[in-house]
């Protein structure tokens, strides 16, 4: 019996099966590409699976009138795509039943990786940097603590919006030392994390999934051309060196901010060990050693690539929790 996971974000599709032979990443950008539909039909007809376990953050893009649109755009997609028994996650880290608030399934994809690492780990902080967003999310008695919506959750440094991949430089810094001195950065978008993490060669060409900025390449002389732009420059204005001091500059703000909001979460839930998953587990070690906290590494324990597609490994491991325990014949 083959169970999978599905993560459908605003610009990426996750999935992965429960016994981690099947770990796939699809660039869907919803907000600009209507091809979820068909990209989980072919989803469905390569892998078969017996059942299916859902999580999605999808909902928030800004394609649908609002998060119920999404909602129910993402459920008819998936409900028309597979044949076998589907299941969807709310942000208690339980499988919604049909009746109740629809919209407690938004933005529900940190709820099924907490799930899994409270019962295998116990308390602390789980931290997911992906592509996108920094979910940081307290774990105590084996449930998390966290709010159950984006919106509490950027309030309570739960949610920090940026990631390694489509985040913004102007985000991030408004303002850089350089030899000439300190300066301001433009607020276009000339350049993204994932142009700073290729140069500094903490992800590779293939880990770029998302498009760049000026629909150029992805080449690490592409990436610092664009870098350049987010101080009004080009590659004959300030020297590969300048651009590498930008970049790290750029990563150490992100750590910074990274950081600042782990010892928030830290301090008002008294805990002091992370949990790190994602793309950016790089980053939350970096943050973890700034802190002075212990941190466990999802991909260490279940595997890099599991790392990357967490929550749709913990959809289908719980799928499958409540199979092994007789829990879906209840």
């Amino acid at each position: 019996m083959k169970t999978i996971g599905i993560d459908i974000g605003g610009a990426n599709t996750k999935i992965a099966s429960a016994d981690g032979e099947i770990i796939e990443l699809h660039y869907i950008p919803l907000w600009k590409d209507t091809r979820l539909p068909e990209a989980l039909e072919e989803i469905a007809e390569k892998h078969q699976p017996d059942r299916v376990s859902v999580v999605m953050t999808g909902e928030l893009a800004d394609c649908f009138e609002d998060k119920m649109a999404g909602i129910k755009f993402i459920m008819e997609s998936v409900d028309q795509a597979f044949e076998c028994e589907v299941r969807y996650i709310d942000s208690n880290g339980e499988f919604y039943d049909g009746s109740g608030d629809l919209r407690k399934l938004a933005a529900a994809n940190w709820a099924a990786s907490a799930k899994l690492i409270g019962s295998e780990i116990g308390d602390c902080i789980f931290v997911d940097v992906g592509s996108t967003t920094s979910d940081i999310i307290p774990i105590k008695g084996g449930k998390h603590t966290a709010g159950l919506t984006d919106f509490s959750r950027l309030i309570r440094s739960e949610l920090v919006y940026a990631g390694v991949l489509r985040t913004n430089l102007a985000y991030l810094a408004d303002s850089l030392d350089l030899a000439a001195g300190k300066c301001r950065v433009s607020s276009e978008l000339f350049a993204t994390t994932a142009d700073v993490y290729l140069l500094l060669g903490d992800i590779s060409e293939e880990l770029y999934t998302c498009e760049t900025a000026d629909g150029a390449g992805k080449s690490k002389t592409d990436a610092m051309r664009r870098i350049a732009r987010v101080v009004c420059a080009d590659l004959s204005e300030i020297s590969p060196d300048e651009i590498y001091r930008i970049a790290e500059q750029v990563k150490d703000m992100q750590v910074t901010l990274l950081s600042d909001a782990i010892a928030e979460v830290a301090e008002k839930n008294e805990l002091s060990t992370i949990v790190s998953a994602g793309l950016g587990e790089f980053l939350i070690r970096a943050a973890a050693k700034r802190l002075g906290f212990e941190c466990i590494s999802v991909a260490q324990r279940w595997g890099e690539e599991i790392s990357k597609v967490f929550p749709a490994y913990a959809a289908a491991k719980m799928f499958e929790a409540d199979v092994l325990t007789g829990k879906d014949k209840e």
